[in-house]
């Protein structure tokens, strides 16, 4: 495992580590999306979907005598009644808005058969989100989380703070290890239950995760997230997810036990194909019952892209 110094200056291999000076170059790239309610047509965000991004809050600014043009809508009826004359409500956009970003770096990211790390593209999307809400003038803030616990970040409008945020995410990210031996997976109901302590109302939360360890209790906690805030899902898969080659093998470990996956074994085969098509099905289930936009992640393509595609600004498929 290699030192801050040396995550400083990129000698990991980007598909496999995401340092911190892989994620700061990310910056300029962010530039090329936003994440604001107004987006392309064929973007996942886009209000002609299910699921929509609903964007900043509205402050009170004053109370003052309705105009010719004013919408019928800002009429406070109740002053009105009581003084005799129409009077309207003036809202003002927030200035800004919390971001909170929760970024899955356990041991079970630390997987991929195609490009990738699941850990890497995780780390890169959350690290555009965060360059990108700074840039929109919003504050940044996240919990990153592995095995062992979560490093709390609370949201805050500066340079520095992202700088604080990503170096936690780095240096979760470069502590994976396949040696490494756990008694026990990260809790994913732990984190989330930090996020709704956090996220208060009008966040937007963002969870870049492959939702292992997801069980009964993690709806609920996703469901209360939802209830005052804008939450989006970037569920993080390897492209063999989508559908096991026949006569694949792979040998997986957790760092003490190994066992070899033979999928010329049609049991094996259907096994592993159930288990991930089960786990996207409860995801977007949530979706679906909560509004909560999806923004799918594979390991096949760079962070950048997919999140580009997901938000119309590329072609192909989303």
């Amino acid at each position: 495992m290699a030192d801050k110094a040396d995550r400083g200056q990129g000698k990991h291999d980007p598909r496999i580590h995401a340092d911190l000076h892989q994620l700061q170059r990310l910056a300029g790239r962010a530039e090329s999306f936003s994440l604001l309610p107004h987006q392309p047509s064929h973007s996942v965000l886009n209000g002609q979907h299910s699921s929509k991004l609903r964007g900043r809050g509205l402050d009170f600014e004053e109370l003052r005598d309705y105009h010719n043009g004013d919408d019928i809508r800002t009429i406070d009826w109740k002053v009105t009644a009581r003084t005799g004359s129409p009077y309207v409500r003036v809202y003002t956009e927030e200035r800004d808005r919390p971001a909170l970003l929760i970024v899955d770096q356990r041991m079970s990211m630390f997987f991929g058969s195609q490009v990738y790390m699941k850990s890497v593209v995780a780390a890169e999307a959350a690290a555009l989100a965060a360059h990108r809400m700074l840039a929109q003038g919003d504050r940044v803030g996240g919990l990153v989380f592995d095995d062992n616990g979560i490093a709390e970040h609370r949201p805050a409008r500066t340079p520095a703070a992202v700088q604080r945020f990503l170096g936690s995410v780095a240096d979760a990210n470069c502590r994976l290890n396949p040696a490494t031996q756990l008694s026990a997976p990260g809790s994913l109901n732990k984190v989330l239950t930090a996020a709704n302590r956090i996220a208060k109302t009008n966040y937007l939360v963002m969870i870049f995760s492959d939702f292992d360890t997801a069980d009964a209790e993690t709806e609920p906690l996703i469901s209360s997230l939802a209830m005052s805030n804008d939450v989006l899902l970037f569920p993080v898969s390897d492209a063999l997810s989508k559908r096991t080659p026949d006569g694949f093998r792979i040998v997986a470990s957790d760092g003490a036990l190994q066992v070899e996956l033979d999928t010329t074994d049609m049991q094996v085969k259907q096994r592993i194909d159930t288990l991930f098509a089960d786990r996207f099905a409860q995801i977007a289930n949530w979706s679906r019952k909560y509004g909560l936009p999806l923004l799918p992640l594979t390991t096949d393509a760079s962070a950048l892209d997919q999140i580009k595609r997901l938000l119309g600004q590329l072609e192909g498929p989303r």
